[in-house]
């Protein structure tokens, strides 16, 4: 049998077509023979089809002999929760995210809520439950656990709550599940929540959940202009990405809160050292070097950024998707840790959100991620490298082409999965430069 949802990171597929109870069911199997694991977390996310795949998944890790926990609906930060602090040998979370309707698929992770992604796992398991040859074990047991008590509790250590004002905050759960969480911890805060498609709905009633989309940041962004909000935020379908709106309704480019975490942690762990990935870079490491902190560049990607976390003994890593990584969190992503923090600096330095990202975009200002679908990237690539050979202060490879010069530097990627081009472009203080700069490269990409 063939299964085709496997990809580098996590598994992913069209509903039944490549992702079915049948395919569940011998994931599950392969996934506890593989690990040789006594005890796994499954949850799954607010998706029609996720109850099902779960019930499959579960049967499968339960007939390979593991005992299961499940925790059930709930986001993917959940699932990496419950892994770590119960102490068990893995966990399972069933979801799709931002993909489309007729997609679902699963992330899975080992003790300590360590990914397995292709080269650390996941391409064994897609060769086991292709093969079917599973061992004869005891079955295992199920028991039903409510973790969202204690994952609060959790959440509310990042800040203090004291220090907390009384903002007014629009939330867009987009009819996914962050809605669960922003209920369970609303009565904590101090703030007024004004919500948005805040019920769990997973035939999204209003669109899926993907804030990065244009046509879905008008309701977020109205809302917060409607009310008189100080913020809005709003998240993916499984939560694990958050995204800002300033006072005035403006998206917040992720990238320039990546400095500003950094800066948050920094102000409570001075020295530490700061991760993030190679994209758009010099805002991140002038807030961090301002801190005192070190800025470690990593390779694009959770499994990379995590490692690399553990390696250096960082307290956060950051990247300009909207993946933020923390220490306490067991190296792992979270969409909530991110605004609390957020409104506590906003809170404790009485500052608006606009001001506090507008100085930083003022001073390094950024083309955002630019994509572009070419055919040759390997030769364009070379053909941009000499193009600029002469100028550049530096290049580096960490993740793609970087090149550096005196007031601006680009990074160009290839896409893993697609033929595109990824661009990002950013300048010390000079917009037009980096304006400039910007339709320069995509003339020689859209040539190419």
């Amino acid at each position: 049998m063939e299964i085709t949802c496997f990809k580098a990171y996590d598994i992913r597929g069209r509903v039944p077509d490549e992702l079915n109870e049948d395919v569940a069911y011998r994931i599950g199997r392969a996934y506890v023979e593989f690990l040789e694991a006594k005890t796994v977390v499954v949850g799954h996310d607010i998706r029609l089809t996720s109850p099902a795949l779960t019930d499959a998944l579960v049967n499968g890790i339960t007939d390979a002999g593991a005992d299961v926990v499940h925790i059930g609906e709930c986001g993917t930060e959940e699932v990496y929760f419950a892994t770590f602090e119960l102490g068990v040998d893995g966990g399972i979370v069933v979801t799709a995210s931002h993909n489309p309707m007729d997609y679902n698929g699963m992330k899975l992770v080992r003790k300590g809520s360590r990914p397995i992604s292709g080269d650390t796992g996941l391409n064994d398991i897609q060769a086991m439950a292709q093969a079917g040859n599973f061992k004869a074990a005891q079955k295992g047991s199920v028991s039903h656990r409510d973790m969202r008590p204690t994952y609060i509790e959790h959440l509310l250590t990042y800040v203090d709550v004291s220090k907390l004002k009384p903002l007014k905050v629009v939330v867009n759960a987009g009819n996914g599940g962050a809605g669960l969480v922003l209920d369970a911890i609303e009565k904590h805060l101090p703030f007024e929540f004004i919500k948005i498609h805040n019920t769990p709905d997973g035939s999204f009633p209003n669109g899926i959940p993907n804030p990065l989309l244009l046509e879905n940041q008008g309701v977020t962004s109205d809302a917060v202009k409607k009310h008189g909000a100080d913020l809005g935020i709003a998240w993916d379908g499984d939560f694990d990405r958050c995204f800002f709106f300033d006072e005035n309704g403006a998206f917040m480019e992720g990238y320039y809160l990546v400095g500003l975490l950094a800066q948050s942690f920094l102000m409570k762990n001075p020295g530490a050292c700061i991760v993030h990935d190679p994209r758009l870079t010099w805002n991140t490491i002038d807030l961090v070097e301002a801190e005192g902190g070190r800025a470690i560049q990593s390779k694009t990607g959770h499994a990379f950024i995590k490692e690399r976390m553990r390696l250096e003994d960082a307290v956060y890593g950051g990247e300009m998707s909207a993946h933020h990584y923390f220490k306490d969190f067991a190296y792992c992503d979270n969409g909530t840790i991110p605004w609390l923090l957020i409104t506590e600096m906003m809170s404790v330095r009485d500052v608006k959100l606009s001001t506090l990202i507008g100085e930083r975009i003022n001073a390094f200002p950024c083309s955002g991620e630019i994509n572009r679908r070419v055919t040759n990237t390997t030769e364009l690539l070379e053909q941009i490298e000499n193009t600029y050979a002469t100028e550049a202060l530096s290049v580096e490879r960490v993740d793609g082409l970087s090149m550096v010069f005196a007031n601006w530097r680009f990074n160009l990627r290839c896409s893993s999965t697609e033929p595109l081009f990824r661009l990002n472009v950013e300048s010390r203080g000079d917009r037009a430069l980096m304006e400039q700069k910007t339709q320069t490269l995509l003339a020689i990409i859209d040539a190419g």
